[in-house]
């Protein structure tokens, strides 16, 4: 499951189990899908949506979507009403999951539109907090990123390991397209060397086997 860009029915507005605030919005066509789908379960009462984050830190975000009985959820998980439709979130994804949409089309089926990025991994022997970093994060934040959202792609910023290589991934539209290692060496190199002196040059830590167009090296 991908997020896809397409108009939104109005959303519901959701109440709380354990909570306040809402997590994310499932949308109207989302919602009547849900329900049928948990209708159709001989103990529907009981069951609710979990949605999950599945993917590795730095990887394109993948979901798992299941039915499961909310009255059995862990201690940690965070649980919401959505008009009648429980929805259950691990405590791991709540943060990731903050803001995002849940719809349905009936092209693509259910969808989530997800306003944020995958959290960096963590590789030994590059540094992520330094003032270094901080400028080459405020080069891919201010202007890499915001070109890359026009083919749908972004990059996260790993570390750099002090002697002038920077570590990203990508994802989104850039991840997996025959395109993105090119991508990466002309466009985003080029933008972060001039703009962050101390940066001579970029290393694409992503695993491009993995899109639907992989890049073989």
């Amino acid at each position: 499951m991908t997020p896809q860009q397409s108009p939104l029915a109005s959303p519901l507005a959701p109440t709380s189990a354990t909570g306040s605030e809402p997590i994310i919005t499932i949308t109207e066509a989302a919602h009547a899908e849900l329900v049928k789908l948990r209708d159709a379960e001989e103990d529907a009462p009981a069951l609710g949506l979990r949605l999950e984050i599945v993917s590795g830190p730095g990887e394109e975000f993948k979901y798992d979507l299941s039915l499961d009985e909310f009255r059995k959820a862990a201690f940690t998980d965070e649980v919401r009403t959505h008009d009648g439709l429980k929805v259950i979130v691990p405590a791991k994804d709540v943060e990731l999951l903050q803001n995002a949409v849940l719809d349905f089309t009936s092209s693509g089926g259910l969808v989530i539109r997800n306003p944020n990025r995958p959290v960096a991994p963590q590789i030994d022997g590059l540094v992520s907090g330094d003032e270094l970093s901080a400028e080459i994060e405020a080069v891919i934040v201010g202007e890499v990123n915001p070109a890359l959202a026009a083919h749908g792609g972004f990059v996260t910023f790993v570390g750099h390991d002090k002697e002038g290589t920077a570590y990203l991934t990508m994802g989104g539209g850039c991840h997996g397209c025959s395109m993105s290692r090119m991508t990466m060496l002309e466009g985003v190199q080029t933008t972060v060397v001039e703009k962050v002196p101390a940066i001579s040059r970029v290393r694409d830590l992503t695993d491009h086997s993995s899109g639907e167009n992989p890049y073989y090296n």
